[in-house]
């Protein structure tokens, strides 16, 4: 896992709310601080996240411990190479007793979504959850149905195995607010899983819910309203402007990606307990923002540079504001 450009939130952080959700988090995905506090980070801007890793690193038990600990609904969807948007969505199902269509909704009628392998699945389908993603709806059979307040997709997909694959275009990699890459624990963590897996007799860790509804409500919007000074803004700018100027990219940053990148900065003041944004907020989320939003030119490729190379020079040549 590509390490952030500073330290993750600590349980000590944003407050008692928070210091039970990444408590509770912290004590059942074991070894990632890091993605337990860009997955919080994300929640808290109301973006949705995609996480990549091989598989075996938790990453669906990343997400379902997620929903546990915020007390929402989860629903887990492994996707196919024959699933069809109706599969996701619902459709109308004609009931002869009433001579009349019912809906019967699909899983993205959920408040946590897991979409396992997301990659696996053709476009059409891929579009149809990314476009419930964009516009937290769905349209069936030309009526609008709204989806859940807190609705939080988490789609995982394997960077190493990529026959029969559909991978994601550029504009769809978008619409996650964060590309989480998921590594493999410490050793001390990997050894504290496997004995805690022996005590449990084999069974999955269980995980109490740390915060009720009205609490997310004020955590979420606490989020969006964190201050941000003008140097901050103008920083964040500057950091989305030179990846377009860099000459081993060939398509940078958008001013949309600024968007994204202030929101979750944001966030990541809140979960640390701040007031306003500061720089090293900024850079915390940069990578996991912006790393998924870059085209490297196949040059670059070819000498293997990545897009978190990039980010890593693009933050050390950027001045940061005092």
């Amino acid at each position: 896992m590509t390490p952030s450009p500073s330290a993750a939130a600590t349980p000590a952080s944003g407050g008692p709310a928070l210091r039970r959700l990444l408590q509770a988090l912290e004590n059942t995905v074991l070894g990632q601080p890091q993605v337990v506090a860009d997955l919080v980070t994300a929640f808290l801007a109301r973006g949705h996240v995609l996480l990549e890793g091989v598989p075996g690193v938790a990453k669906t038990l990343t997400a379902r411990s997620m929903a546990s600990a915020l007390g929402l609904g989860f629903t887990r969807v492994q996707f196919t190479p024959d699933l069809m948007p109706s599969d996701i969505l619902g459709t109308n199902v004609f009931r002869p007793q009433d001579n009349a269509f019912q809906l019967v909704k699909g899983p993205v009628f959920t408040e946590v979504l897991v979409a396992d392998e997301i990659n696996r699945t053709p476009p059409k389908t891929q579009a149809a959850l990314l476009e419930a993603m964009e516009e937290r709806q769905v349209t069936i059979d030309g009526t609008t149905h709204p989806l859940p307040a807190h609705f939080f997709v988490v789609a995982t997909q394997n960077p190493l195995e990529l026959e029969g694959t559909y991978p994601l275009p550029e504009a769809q990699l978008d619409r996650f607010l964060m590309r989480v890459r998921v590594g493999y624990p410490p050793p001390e963590a990997e050894l504290d899983m496997v004995r805690g897996f022996h005590q449990r007799g084999g069974k999955a860790a269980q995980v109490e819910r740390a915060l009720d509804t009205p609490t997310l409500l004020e955590l979420q919007t606490r989020a969006s309203s964190v201050a941000c000074d003008e140097s901050v803004l103008a920083y964040a700018v500057r950091l989305i402007r030179e990846t377009r100027a860099n000459p081993r990219v060939r398509l940078g940053a958008s001013p949309r990606s600024a968007q994204a990148l202030l929101a979750a900065a944001k966030a990541r003041a809140a979960l640390n307990g701040g007031d306003f944004v500061t720089p090293d907020d900024v850079k915390a989320v940069c990578p996991s923002v912006l790393n998924h939003r870059l085209l490297l030119k196949a040059e670059a490729e070819v000498e293997g540079l990545t897009a978190d190379d990039v980010l890593r020079q693009t933050l050390e040549r950027v001045q940061v504001p005092r």
